[in-house]
């Protein structure tokens, strides 16, 4: 089975976290495919910016080991397998290796594209269904998406 390297970012303020309605529909965070010459970071920092317009910094998970070489990168809040199926860029069934950030936005702004909407933690922690932007019946957001949420707002404080 193929496998390929992707990144989350949970942008996250004022106890809420941003998401988006996917082509796929469903709701999610910012998040991509690991470019060639990217570290996951790098690749977190553009996908957010790509998809948003917000510049934004990571949360730490925990602090770095005290040594200065080798450089170390952050590491991810957790790293998920997902199971893709076959879709319009490849036919077989494929899974994301995901690492998944938790940042803030550098200026608190709502993102810069439609289909966003910041989501506070009583919504999550409720579960409610919101309604696509446009239209329809509402949809309830994935487990793993309302706990990594949850998480990304205590994480940013």
């Amino acid at each position: 089975m193929q496998r390929h390297f992707t990144v989350t970012g949970f942008v996250s303020a004022d106890g809420k976290t941003a998401l988006h309605w996917h082509k796929f529909g469903m709701w999610l965070p910012p998040g991509g495919h690991i470019e060639a010459d990217e570290d996951p970071v790098q690749a977190t920092l553009r996908e957010v910016l790509e998809e948003t317009g917000l510049e934004v910094e990571l949360v730490p998970s925990e602090a770095p080991f005290p040594y200065q070489s080798p450089p170390q990168l952050p590491p991810p809040a957790t790293i998920g397998v997902f199971e893709i199926p076959s879709d319009g860029s490849l036919k077989e069934p494929h899974q994301h290796i995901d690492f998944i950030y938790f940042t803030r936005p550098r200026a608190l702004a709502l993102p810069e594209t439609d289909g966003w909407c910041w989501v506070d933690a009583a919504t999550l922690r409720d579960n409610v269904p919101l309604a696509p932007p446009s239209g329809g019946n509402p949809v309830y957001i994935a487990d793993d998406v309302r706990e990594l949420g949850l998480a990304a707002i205590a994480a940013v404080g």
